[in-house]
């Protein structure tokens, strides 16, 4: 589904991704890990056409991305859900939610993601600036299913965010990804993504350096502690 293969992002004289190779499949959950400062936002970035990449190729289904202009991705069926969230503070949440709907509105799908996240539907004339952390957050998560993507992506979705909406949070994504949704994750909680994601990549100076199943890297307590500085 989405295949990155030998990329390279160059900014000013810093080689900052190094030949990074990843690849999601149709209904996965991934997660891309590492420490800060290793090029995990960037590759996230250069999928989305925000940063522009300086060798190889990544493609999304038949789509090669780097073809595209960055306000066309998102319409090939990507949602990206930015560290920071990246909401609009004086819209209202209903506003937020219908920034990229063309054409009339979807009220099946503003029904759909109020079921995920039905505080949103409580607030839903509140401007985006009054919301909590966590409400904002569920709030860029569903503006994505607003688009019917079929790959999201999450840089740091639970970071600043309440422990107790973290759970709520983290239950949502896991049911956006059964129900065919592929999932590419960069998260800082190690615990929270090997629990929602079956794959992992380990990046280390801008390339990855480990590829395997969540479940595998759990038994590897020696990697996690080398490229996360983590002991299990």
């Amino acid at each position: 589904m989405l295949s990155l293969r030998d990329v390279h992002v160059h900014i000013g004289k810093l080689h900052i991704l190094q030949g990074v190779n990843l690849e999601v499949k149709a209904g996965e959950s991934a997660a891309l890990l590492g420490r800060n400062g290793v090029g995990k936002t960037t590759t996230l970035r250069a999928i989305m056409g925000l940063v522009s990449k300086t060798g190889g190729v990544i493609r999304f289904e038949e789509h090669d991305l780097s073809s595209y202009p960055p306000h066309e991705i998102p319409g090939k069926g990507i949602g990206y859900v930015p560290q920071g969230r990246g909401i609009f503070p004086n819209l209202s949440v209903l506003e937020n939610l219908n920034i990229g709907v063309t054409g009339k509105r979807d009220h099946d799908r503003e029904e759909y993601v109020f079921t995920c996240f039905p505080r949103l539907k409580e607030r839903l004339r509140q401007a985006g600036n009054t919301l909590s952390g966590g409400e904002q957050q569920m709030l860029a998560i569903a503006r994505c299913l607003m688009m019917r993507p079929r790959l999201i992506i999450l840089d740091e979705p639970t970071e600043g965010i309440m422990p107790r909406l973290v759970s709520q949070i983290r239950r949502e994504i896991h049911r956006i990804n059964r129900s065919g949704v592929s999932i590419l994750l960069v998260e800082q909680n190690v615990e929270t993504a090997l629990k929602l994601c079956e794959s992992v990549f380990l990046m280390e100076k801008g390339s990855i350096v480990y590829s395997g199943a969540s479940h595998d890297l759990k038994s590897r307590p020696e990697l996690v502690h080398r490229y996360l500085g983590l002991s299990q």
